[in-house]
């Protein structure tokens, strides 16, 4: 018995306080009341009154405690649950096929960027009547060419720095100084020719051809010429301060290979090796074929923006599909908690129900006990006969609690329709996972439908 809500009635307590046992005595002395009196008398209505106020102050605190579970089954909101459910349902689907479609004229507009780079490289290859693969140099390899290219620089201003320190006024500081320019214009000029000219070589037109070998030869009188002259001035600024240029320009005329010094010889050979190994590097460091490493190049933009946007919107496709299902599983999840609060909420009402009925059978034995006190002393203490309706036990008006309202649902319809509700989001979740299968496969479409995009 919940003590707070129905308080039970101390029958020694109340008897002692309305001083039953006293009364009854007193009363019955009087031989009141009378043998024919047929209605309860003054002390017997108290008592009836005492228990009705009871009874009135548990059925106030009952109906306070119904209404209570009644706002509490409201807020669980079931039909609006439903309602959700219906028109996520609805929704998911429709909005799922939209991105579907965005996805896919994404997609139409990089394929057709794709075809075109496709149709322009086979258009090259075919024009020039090239078979091979293109050279390109990419990642490590091309960090590795160009590594090579700034070491043979740095390691041929150290070596020449330190050649022409010997005419230099001031020292190594100096020579490096002119060493710079003339490493610069040795490996800078090979590098350009390389790139750009002798790779001419390669191509299928005769003139570009004989322009690729015309600068090779241009590149030989070059480095041979350069590397001489640079060995003369060598040996002409440790004489002549003022005029060594023009000096050593006289010298290449009149005698090229007039070197006295082996310093000078030297000079010549690492800077004649340090100009090959750069235009050797030059040449491999991308397609020799003019146009053909670019073509290519922008048919590889094209095709990893396409497969990487490609393989985005799949990914995203998925993650929506999972973020769905995972709402999808959230409310089935809260349906089932919604149904166990409510089932602990009938439970409890159920059993506070109850409570009251059996606090007012105690309700009505607590009446009868006290009457009975009052009346045994009244019985003793008279001289003639009690009344007969002492022999009668008093019957307790029952009150009945407020009824639940019609519009609220049962637990069986409650069941009932959170095993629809489920049967509809399990359908749900089928339909997402069909229509994100069949989006993939448009987005993949594109690739049978265009087979070497595929495969590159």
């Amino acid at each position: 018995m919940n003590t707070e809500i129905f308080p039970s009635l101390d029958v020694e307590r109340v008897a002692r306080d309305m001083k039953l046992a006293e009364e009854g005595e007193a009363r019955g002395a009087q031989n009141q009341p009378s043998k024919s009196a047929k209605s309860l008398d003054d002390i017997e209505l108290s008592i009836v009154g005492k228990v009705q106020d009871a009874k009135n102050t548990a059925h106030h605190n009952l109906e306070d405690q119904l209404h209570l579970f009644t706002e509490r089954l409201a807020s669980l909101d079931f039909q609006g649950q439903f309602s959700d459910i219906q028109k996520t349902s609805a929704e998911g689907v429709s909005d799922f096929k939209a991105e579907i479609v965005k996805g896919r004229n994404e997609l139409h507009g990089l394929r057709r960027g794709l075809d075109a780079a496709e149709k322009d490289f086979d258009h090259f290859q075919k024009t020039h009547r090239i078979t091979r693969a293109p050279r390109v140099s990419e990642g490590s390899v091309m960090f590795f060419k160009i590594s090579v290219l700034i070491l043979v620089f740095l390691l041929e201003v150290i070596a020449n720095g330190f050649f022409l320190a010997k005419g230099s006024e001031m020292g190594v500081v100096g020579g490096i100084v002119e060493a710079i320019s003339f490493s610069f214009l040795n490996i800078g000029f090979t590098l350009i020719l390389a790139l750009f000219c002798v790779s001419l070589t390669a191509h299928r037109s005769w003139f570009l051809k004989l322009i690729g070998l015309a600068s090779i030869l241009v590149y030989v009188s070059f480095a041979v010429s350069l590397n001489l002259l640079l060995a003369h001035y060598r040996e002409i600024s440790g004489t002549f301060f003022d005029e060594a240029g023009v000096q050593a320009i006289a010298r290449m005329r009149n005698d090229p290979f007039g070197l006295a010094d082996i310093k000078s010889w030297l000079l010549f050979g690492t800077g004649l090796i340090f100009s090959i190994i750069t235009f050797i590097d030059g040449w491999y460091l991308r397609d020799p074929y003019l146009g053909y490493a670019g073509v290519h190049k922008r048919l590889i933009a094209a095709r990893e923006k396409y497969v990487s946007r490609q393989e985005y919107l799949i990914d995203n496709l998925i993650d929506v599909r999972d973020e769905h299902n995972e709402k999808v599983d959230a409310i089935i999840k809260s349906l089932s908690g919604r149904r166990r609060e409510h089932n602990a909420i009938i439970a409890h009402r159920s059993k506070m129900l109850s409570l009251f009925a059996q606090y007012q059978d105690q309700l009505e034995r607590t009446a009868n006990m006290l009457l009975r006190k009052y009346r045994d002393a009244n019985i003793k203490a008279r001289t003639n006969d009690a009344p007969k309706y002492f022999d009668n036990t008093y019957k307790l008006e029952r009150v009945k609690p407020t009824r639940a309202s019609d519009t609220e649902l049962s637990d069986k319809e409650i069941s009932a329709s959170i095993t629809k509700a489920q049967a509809e989001l399990t359908d749900q979740i089928k339909n997402i996972a069909a229509v994100c299968e069949g989006g993939i496969d448009e987005f993949r479409e594109l690739d049978k439908l265009h087979p070497e995009a595929a495969n590159g």
